[in-house]
């Protein structure tokens, strides 16, 4: 069973990679880049906001699983957006 997970722990781990978080601008939309959001207490999701989306995500995707984690590669109901469902195994 996943153990507690918490989304600024994430955040803090691709922040201190290097990694650039998104930001919302209200006239011309997302800035490129990661963006967290918690999911209960074992889940944490991570989306890349802008271009580059399929290899962004397959940057966070080493750089969590070098940490430790479990990284899930899922897409949202309806062919929505691409996430990554982060655990610890």
């Amino acid at each position: 069973m996943p153990r507690h997970i918490r989304a600024a722990d994430v955040d803090g781990i691709l922040a201190y990679g290097g990694y650039e978080p998104s930001e919302y601008d209200p006239q011309t939309g997302w800035e490129p880049g990661y963006r967290v959001a918690q999911d209960g207490r074992r889940q944490v999701n991570v989306f890349h906001d802008g271009p580059g989306e399929e290899a962004g995500l397959a940057l966070y995707t080493a750089e969590l699983r070098a940490h430790g984690y479990h990284v899930v590669p899922d897409q949202q109901p309806g062919g929505g957006r691409r996430r990554l469902h982060i655990t610890k195994p």
